[in-house]
């Protein structure tokens, strides 16, 4: 809990500060405070918890489900082939450089309003840290232990799962921590731009209506559920790799 303390403090301070500005500026269609927002939250509990965030939890699970398995395959393929490696790493870096505001009306147009248009965008915005980052995880094991491991009588396979995928595990979860706010980010960009449920639908819909509250409730619903699942995943994270040391 001592460690949770200046966190604490810092977000009470902004809260703090946040609802003098908003009560100053008096003008809640522009900035409402936070205890507007949560009334508002309280409010719309049943539409928000019940029916927009399932939407945008399911589009944001399998966009990343997706991202997780083609971001491995990716991974594993280029550090088993240098060649591939140097072919494919520019391409991917590439992909980063598209405009999701850009790109993701085209998804809606191929794909109509189905839940795919919306995988899609997540997609692109997630498979990238999941893909370089377990790359570089793989590619940073030391040439002397391979080598080591070789004079042993170790096969490639038992290389790769005895030295490489134990080294790579920190960067698959530092990758999978980066790539949980990007994949909700994501998901609420694509249902702005083209959806007909999810919380992104929600705010837009709120914003046409001027409803201050309205369009900041969804956004603090989904920093908080992205907050829950990090934490989540940092749990795992110590339980899987208690060998590492706290930092």
């Amino acid at each position: 809990m001592r460690k949770n303390i200046p966190a604490f403090a810092l977000i009470t301070t902004i809260l703090v500060l946040w609802q003098i500005i908003a009560i100053l500026l008096d003008a809640p269609y522009i900035l409402p405070s936070p205890t507007q927002i949560a009334a508002k939250l309280w409010e719309l509990r049943e539409t928000l918890f019940l029916v927009q965030l399932p939407a945008t939890m399911g589009v944001t699970f399998m966009g990343l489900g997706i991202s997780v398995a083609f971001g491995l395959g990716l991974a594993v393929a280029m550090d088993c082939s240098e060649k591939l490696a140097n072919a494919l790493y520019p391409v991917i870096v590439a992909s980063q450089t598209i405009p999701t505001t850009a790109i993701a009306p085209l998804f809606v147009l191929w794909f109509g309003y189905s839940i795919w248009s919306k995988v899609l965008v997540t997609v692109l915005m997630t498979f990238f840290p999941i893909t370089i980052a377990v790359f570089d995880g793989l590619k940073s094991t030391s040439r002397e232990m391979e080598e080591l491991l070789i004079t042993y009588g170790a096969s490639k396979k038992d290389i790769f799962f005895k030295l490489k995928v134990p080294q790579s595990l920190p960067h698959f979860f530092s990758a999978i921590k980066m790539a949980v706010p990007l994949s909700i980010i994501g998901a609420a960009i694509a249902e702005w731009l083209g959806a007909q449920s999810g919380l992104g639908y929600f705010s837009k819909r709120m914003m046409t209506q001027l409803d201050g509250a309205g369009v900041f409730a969804p956004i603090v619903l989904l920093s908080a559920v992205a907050m829950l699942i990090v934490a989540i995943i940092n749990i795992i994270e110590k339980k899987l790799l208690g060998w590492r040391k706290e930092i």
